[in-house]
Parts: C-alpha cells; sequence; structure tokens
C-alpha cells in the first residue's frame, strides 16, 4: 500500500493536474452512475442559521418564534461552500459526521469568477482560486457519501459574461465535474428553474459544461417553481441528454412563485415538501438547497444582505406551509 500521507500527495496531485488541464473525462461508474440518495438519510447540520436563530430565540423567552424555526433547524439543508479558507476544514467535518450517521451529505459549491454576474450575491475566486478549491475539496468528498450541487445560476447567467469569462467558466465547470466526480461525489450542475432558460439551450450549456461525466442537474435552486413543473422542466432535459437525473430544491416552493415572478426574497411564499429521496427514473431527490429563512438581498427595499438570516420572513415561511403548523 505505500506510505498513507505520500499516497494522499500523489492523489491531490492528479486531481490538481486534472482540474488545471479542464479535462472532461468520463467518470467512476459508482460515482456518476447512482443515486447517491438510495437506502441512506440526509445529514442534518446542526450549525445552519435557522438553528442558531431558534436557539437564540428560545433563550430570549420568545418559544413561538423558537418553535416555527425549529421545524427549519430540524430538516437537512445543504452546506454552502462560498471559497472561504475555513471551507475544506467545514467541509471535512460535516463528511465525518455524515460517514458517522451512514448518511448523504448535501454540499453547494458557490465560488466561480464573475459570481452573480455582480448581483447581490456578486464575488467568486480567480480562476487559479477556484481550481485550488476544488482540489482541496475534493479529498473530504472522497471520504464520504456526497451529492454536488455545483454553481448555482452560473450556465442560467452565462451570457452576462464576455466570450473570454464564458469559456473559462465552462473550462473551470469541467474541471470541477472531472474532479468532483473521480473523487467518488455524485455532481449535479445547476441549471436554473423551469421558467428561465429553454431545453434546448440548456442542454447545449449543460454540454459544454461537462454534464456528461456528473450524475445530473440541479433545478429552482434558491427559486419558487412548483415542483410539478421542476419535474417536468428535468424530465424534457433528460429527453434530451439521456441518463440525466436531477435534484430539485423544494426549500421555498410552496405555494410556487408570485404571480409577478418576483425572485428575490418573494412575499408571502412557503416551505416545499420536506428534503427526502425520490424513486423516480430521473428525480434522485428533493432538497432544501437554499436555506429558508436566508436573505436572497435587500432586494431594493432595504432588507437584509444577502445570505442573512431574516427571522421574520423565515417565520412567514412556515406559518403559511400546512404540514409545518402540523408538526
Amino acid at each position: 500500500m505505500g506510505n498513507l500521507h505520500e499516497r494522499a500527495r500523489w492523489i491531490l496531485g492528479a486531481l490538481v493536474g486534472a482540474l488545471l488541464a479542464g479535462t472532461a473525462g468520463g467518470p467512476a461508474a459508482s460515482a456518476a452512475g447512482s443515486s447517491p440518495f438510495t437506502g441512506r438519510g440526509l445529514l442534518t447540520v446542526s450549525t445552519t442559521t435557522a438553528a442558531r436563530a431558534a436557539t437564540a430565540a428560545q433563550a430570549s423567552g420568545d418559544s413561538a418564534t423558537a418553535r416555527a424555526l425549529s421545524v427549519l433547524a430540524r430538516r437537512p439543508q445543504a452546506l454552502w461552500i462560498t471559497g472561504g479558507t475555513a471551507a475544506p476544514a467545514e467541509l471535512a467535518a460535516a463528511a465525518a459526521a455524515a460517514t458517522r450517521t451512514h448518511t448523504t451529505l448535501v454540499a453547494a459549491v458557490y465560488a466561480l469568477p464573475h459570481r452573480d454576474c455582480g448581483g447581490a450575491s456578486a464575488g467568486g475566486l480567480s480562476a487559479t482560486g477556484y481550481r485550488r478549491l476544488i482540489a482541496a475539496l475534493s479529498l473530504p468528498l472522497g471520504r464520504s457519501h456526497a451529492a454536488v450541487v455545483l454553481e448555482p445560476d452560473a450556465l442560467a447567467l452565462v451570457t452576462c459574461l464576455t466570450s473570454t469569462a464564458a469559456a473559462e467558466r465552462y473550462a473551470l465547470l469541467r474541471g470541477a465535474v472531472s474532479v468532483l466526480t473521480r473523487a467518488g461525489a455524485r455532481v449535479y450542475l445547476d441549471a436554473g428553474h423551469a421558467h428561465w432558460i429553454d431545453t434546448a439551450t440548456m442542454a447545449a450549456r449543460l454540454r459544454s459544461a461537462g454534464v456528461a461525466a456528473a450524475r445530473g442537474i440541479a433545478l429552482n435552486v434558491s427559486s419558487y417553481e412548483t415542483t410539478g413543473d421542476s419535474i417536468h422542466y428535468a424530465q424534457a432535459l433528460a429527453a434530451r441528454l439521456p441518463g440525466l437525473h436531477a435534484v430539485i430544491d423544494t426549500s421555498r416552493n410552496g405555494l410556487g412563485p408570485t404571480r409577478d415572478a418576483q425572485w428575490c426574497n418573494a412575499a408571502g411564499r412557503a416551505l416545499g415538501q420536506p428534503p427526502h429521496p425520490v424513486n423516480d427514473p430521473v428525480v434522485d431527490a428533493l432538497l432544501w438547497v437554499k436555506h429558508p429563512g436566508e436573505s436572497d438581498g435587500s432586494c431594493g427595499r432595504r432588507e437584509p444582505a444577502a445570505g442573512s438570516f431574516w427571522t421574520a420572513y423565515a417565520v412567514g415561511l412556515v406559518q403559511r406551509t400546512a404540514w409545518a403548523t402540523r408538526s
């Protein structure tokens, strides 16, 4: 077997080399070819913003708010990786917890250059920094049963980029799919939502991003489209990309979108179905990728900054959800 540390360095070097080359080679059959959710529960991370807010509400004596927020805190939600230096260690801890509990870790990587096209969630790493991040994440992911939602909105918003920046984005996504899949993770490239990009255009973008080496796609991340519409869109994409599988974010889609299709802290919405695996030829799972209660941004209304937990909005989501008020 050889020295363990030397072997780990060799694996990391090989992964970095593959990523720097931007390769889109085929994945190991076990990584791309099977659902990561079969026979397993989903990891519940105890340090979500909802969990912390529920604890704070209880400590302050606001038991009604604490009860509402506990509905969110008890449900599995994705671990977001946005490029900070602590990301690999945070992911390693979550991966270890998933291994101990025989559950599937869901991670969302959101760190590409030109993230969100300069919008409320603007930022991201340099191309070199992104490659290094993916290489660093691949080792803890390889030690766990993990599903990775790769870069929300990256393909839907690619038209905001110059042709050079778009080509770089596709190369980075292909590299990330290759490295993470080879490490053993099941990768779902984000494909926007059901009423954003037509299926012919999205299928072409997915091919350019290396979807052939991935498990499939993620839909409706941070959006409000209904689960039914999302399933139909996934099926239509699968007809163009045979073998494609999907996960759908149901964190805030219980009442669907508003009539005017608000996307930023849409008013009057509700939680969707709780996260769970799905026995379906195309859809692998319904997930809470977006953390319900976290703001989309100020929305031109002086609302909390993107990613900040907004207790009043979170409580409203719970109160308008029939299953949540019975739990």
